[in-house]
């Protein structure tokens, strides 16, 4: 077109609009863990996004009068959300979280898609669902509990509303979307949101005030890859409830140092679903970036092993790739019989040559030697190996296996190409609460062992029993809290004095997420293993290298800080604080 003809504003705005779709759809398809090809793609989309949504509000009367909906100011305010959303995903920055929500909450407020039931259409009734199943998504990662109660319950109305008025099948799939949404949050406890999962200085020690190694920097979390596969997991969505508290517990509150001066009644302020900035300009400039990670939604076992080797490849120097795997073990052993039969039955016969490393896999008593992360019925193609990561080694890992069989994962260690492995490894059972425990069903919880990981004092009530009722008192958690920080402030002392300590756990100790992972599993070890009644090494986590002896279950300090918070809630009973003799050992301590 000439530069001299005039185009209507209101033309302008539909050929824009399919523009903007165009880019809306790359930027969204671009894969999370394509960290630099998405930024282009993105603020190509979210140049012409802002460019429509300025458009609508200065010329809002013409485009009414020449036909545009009030569904469509809302489409594309949901489209800004999203981008801001997906690049939350891509990026862990809180910003684009807050800018996401104070989107959806025009959208919601202002009622931009309810104009569609009146008018009899199923599509836009649709539309509206699928706005508020994101906006809750957003809401629940920023830990706007009240705002998700209400969402929940809109959506709930809003899908009988629509039984009655379409009879259209695709209704049905949303009420299973409401079972999804009711498990989660019966899971995610109002014990669970006390404190956010986030490294937050109202209950987490400023990372300068921290002790440090003399002359070592340490490694730093650069980027992360969150993969959680099991079978009817508590989930929303494509967020499973293990990856949502992971996901959050690698990232900085955005309050940061702010909190100390406001208090936490700020922080509580900002919680509020009557405000309109969810962070309440609490973001700390002084916080460093938060490290990105990929969440990966059931992906197979290829697409898993090109994420890693992606990230691998584009980690920087002073960088350490942080691994989350929880899933079940595949069993292997079924596998090879069904193989060998089909052999047989075509006559084959497998030669019986064995090579001494071939002995010593083999001489492995474990039946499963694999994670599955898909259905049972295609083992082979769904079972993640320990030596498939073996290759990634060359460059630092920090691998969090969460499964049935994580001891398997031990062979990784000293078949490294680079640098050791830090793993830190669940028990192959998990520990059940007393019998008389009111909340019994630790599964609905989520896993155990990502609990004591990211929220260790619900771990720790919930395995001894104690009621929710009982820690629900804002003065009486925050001692607790305050407690549980001192205890793993004075472990964290202890073990950078050691004189033995593996040079992966110094370089690890220089990052203040790694180093809280760390002493949280220290406090989870030495919690299971002394409770009453003795248990053996399979409901013990592991971690790879060893830990010298002053982080051990029977060392005199972890013993007596484990013996505070037993007093502090009056169930030294469940414990014995013996010697060392008389507690089972785990040689991949």
């Amino acid at each position: 077109m000439s530069r001299g003809v005039n185009i209507p504003e209101t033309e302008l705005f539909w050929s824009m609009i399919d523009k903007a779709d165009r880019k809306f759809a790359k930027a969204r398809d671009t894969p999370v863990y394509l960290r630099n090809s998405n930024d282009s793609e993105f603020h190509k989309a979210f140049k012409i996004y802002t460019r429509l949504w300025k458009m609508q509000q200065e010329n809002r009367q013409k485009l009414m009068e020449a036909g545009m909906k009030r569904w469509e100011i809302g489409e594309i305010a949901s489209r800004i959300a999203r981008l801001y959303y997906g690049q939350y995903l891509r990026t862990s920055e809180s910003s684009y979280l807050a800018e996401a929500y104070i989107f959806y909450e025009a959208i919601w407020s202002r009622e931009y898609f309810r104009d569609g039931l009146s008018q009899d259409a199923s599509a836009l009734a649709k539309k509206q669902m699928r706005f508020l199943a994101r906006f809750l998504i957003v809401c629940l990662l920023l830990g706007r509990r009240e705002m998700v109660v209400r969402l929940g319950n809109q959506l709930r109305n809003l899908l009988d509303e629509c039984r009655r008025n379409f009879q259209e099948p695709e209704f049905k799939e949303w009420k299973q979307i409401l079972q999804e949404i009711s498990r989660f949050l019966k899971a995610d406890t109002n014990m669970m949101n006390m404190r956010p999962l986030r490294y937050s200085f109202l209950f987490d020690s400023p990372p300068a005030s921290l002790p440090c190694i003399p002359n070592r920097k340490g490694l730093k979390l650069r980027d992360g890859i969150l993969l959680s596969y099991h079978h009817n997991e508590v989930k929303f969505t494509e967020l499973t409830l293990d990856t949502f508290r992971m996901l959050q517990c690698l990232e900085w509150d955005p309050s940061g140092s702010f909190s100390l001066a406001a208090g936490d009644e700020a922080y509580n302020q900002g919680s509020s679903h009557g405000r309109s900035n969810p962070l309440q300009d609490m973001r700390d400039p002084s916080l460093p970036p938060n490290p990105p990670k990929a969440v990966l939604y059931r992906p197979t076992v290829t697409q898993f092993l090109v994420v890693l080797a992606t990230l691998c490849e584009e980690l920087p120097p002073d960088g350490i790739l942080f691994i989350y795997l929880s899933a079940p073990g595949c069993d292997c052993e079924k596998l090879c019989e069904n193989i060998t039969g089909k052999l047989e039955s075509l006559e084959i016969t497998v030669p019986d040559v064995q090579s001494p490393d071939d002995e010593k896999l083999l001489a492995s008593d474990e039946k499963s030697s694999g994670l599955l992360l898909g259905p049972y019925g295609n083992e082979g193609l769904n079972c993640l190996y320990p030596c498939d990561l073996i290759p990634f080694t060359r460059k630092p890992l920090f691998l969090v296996i969460d499964s049935n069989v994580s001891d398997i994962f031990k062979i990784i260690h000293g078949a490294e190409k680079g640098p050791d492995v830090a793993m830190l490894l669940s028990p192959k059972c998990p520990l059940l609460p007393p019998e008389d425990a009111s909340e019994s069903n630790f599964s609905n919880f989520g896993s155990q062992f990502t609990m004591f990981l990211t929220n260790p004092l619900l771990a720790f009530c919930l395995l001894l029993g104690i009621p929710s009722s009982e820690i629900e008192q804002k003065e009486f958690y925050h001692k607790a809290e305050e407690l549980l920080l001192l205890v793993l402030n004075e472990w964290s002392s202890t073990l950078i004095s050691s004189g033995t300590l593996a040079p992966v756990w110094i370089e690890v100790l220089g990052d203040t997420f790694l180093r809280r992972l760390l002493l949280r599993f220290i406090l989870c070890r030495a919690v299971l293993s002394l409770r009453l009644p003795s248990v053996g090494p399979e409901y013990l986590p592991g971690c790879l290298p060893a830990l010298p002896d002053c982080a051990r279950p029977e060392n005199s300090s972890i013993q007596s800080g484990v013996e505070k918070l037993a007093e502090f809630f009056g169930v030294s009973g469940h414990f014995s604080f013996l010697p060392a003799h008389s507690l089972p050992k785990d040689d991949a301590s």
